[in-house]
């Protein structure tokens, strides 16, 4: 039975699964940090970030999975063969510190929750949070690809109902999150909070991860029926897991505006917690701190398989897991260790991804752009537009984040 055969008995959501692993990158712990303290601090004036964000990431989660497919390659295989060594070696180190601002925040995210539902010291629950995370990463080299999805994919219905449970015990006010969809700012602050938010939305090393997941998921088919169903499906995979994600993001927004706006402490993790159990009660608080638990453990692994694909298309050498896993978990020890306070963390470690984002975007663009590269599957003139106006956009609010924190 040839491929195409094959194909064609299975059913289509059973090809599901890769923007699944992908959509776990935009329901981590900074989300949750970022997310909270724009409720918190902001109310509903935000909530347009979130909305714009999960649509610019349907674009781009889509542009890198097509890359993947139609080309065979991960997104850092196809930049690194296009660059000079010393100019790949440059690319690698920003994509390095990306990876390494994202395995913060989840290894972070993580030692918060463990230390909410079992007052575990913060350093331990970090190491615990590595060492999950690593048993998770076995999962895949062991037992495969599917293997992994399914789990990840489980542990993204944890994240869901975790937060999403806040929603039904106290709705919004539907006028005054409506209200929120108008674009603004309201000083230096929410600026810096947007950046947050959109640096823990579209996040650079799903975007590096989700190519090589299609890739490896479905193989290289060749231009004519099959590569056209699996595109289709792809789309769908990317439109299902980000309307899950998008949800997920939402609600942390719009119950911290509803029920934290004004109380105190609220700019934390564990603060907002308390808060939630104060105002919502000790089971809502128990499933927020769950959520958040699995956010940090699934994440974290992702975080930690992006870093590898990163490493291996631009150095071109792959390392044994428990190292590749140590060299982004290290500095988020050292973070918790010296006692910075861990969600402040969260959300500069999310800023910090807002600027890594144009380094994946516009190779990205560029790439599915190129018809010698792409042939009948490059992009659509409306496609390419939308994806240098995301970059665009991207790039000015973070021009405009450092005028406005340089001059106060």
């Amino acid at each position: 039975m040839d491929q195409r055969s094959e194909i064609k008995l299975r059913p289509s959501w059973v090809l599901l699964g890769p923007a699944f692993v992908a959509a776990i990158a935009y329901v981590d712990p900074g989300n949750v940090a970022a997310n909270v303290s724009a409720g918190a601090q902001f109310g509903f004036l935000l909530v347009w970030v979130i909305v714009a964000a999960n649509a610019m990431a349907c674009i781009v989660q889509y542009l890198s999975a097509k890359l993947g497919l139609v080309t065979g390659m991960s997104l850092p295989e196809a930049v690194g063969d296009r660059m000079r060594r010393r100019t790949r070696l440059t690319y690698w180190v920003q994509a390095e510190l990306v990876a390494m601002a994202t395995d913060l925040a989840e290894v972070v995210g993580g030692a918060i929750a463990l230390y909410l539902l079992f007052d575990l010291p913060l350093l331990t629950g970090g190491i615990i949070t590595g060492v999950v995370s690593l048993l998770l990463l076995l999962v895949k080299d062991r037992h495969g690809q599917n293997s992994f999805e399914r789990v990840i994919t489980g542990l993204l219905s944890i994240i869901a109902i975790g937060f999403l449970a806040s929603l039904f015990v106290a709705p919004p006010p539907l006028g005054e999150a409506a209200a929120g969809l108008i674009p603004g700012f309201a000083g230096v602050e929410s600026v810096l909070i947007a950046a947050a938010m959109l640096g823990a939305t579209v996040m650079p090393h799903a975007v590096y991860l989700h190519s090589g997941l299609a890739r490896d998921r479905h193989g290289h088919p060749g231009p004519g029926p099959m590569r056209r169903m699996l595109l289709r499906v792809t789309r769908w995979d990317v439109g299902i897991a980000m309307v899950i994600a998008g949800a997920v993001n939402l609600s942390m927004v719009l119950v911290a505006a509803t029920n934290l706006q004004g109380l105190e402490n609220t700019d934390s993790i564990e603060g907002a917690h308390a808060a939630v159990a104060a105002t919502l009660g000790p089971t809502t608080a128990l499933l927020f701190a769950i959520g958040l638990l699995a956010s940090g453990l699934a994440s974290s692994s992702v975080g930690a398989y992006a870093g590898a694909m990163i490493m291996q298309g631009l150095l071109r050498r792959s390392i044994p897991l428990v190292a590749r896993r140590l060299i982004t978990l290290l500095p988020a020890l050292v973070i918790l260790a010296v006692g910075v306070d861990p969600s402040r963390a969260l959300v500069l470690s999310q800023v910090v991804l807002s600027f890594g984002i144009p380094f994946a975007l516009i190779p990205l663009v560029r790439l599915t752009s190129d018809r010698t590269l792409m042939g009948d599957d490059t992009n659509h003139r409306v496609t390419t537009a939308l994806g240098w106006g995301i970059a665009g956009v991207i790039s000015l609010l973070n021009v405009v984040l450092i005028y406005l924190t340089l001059t106060g």
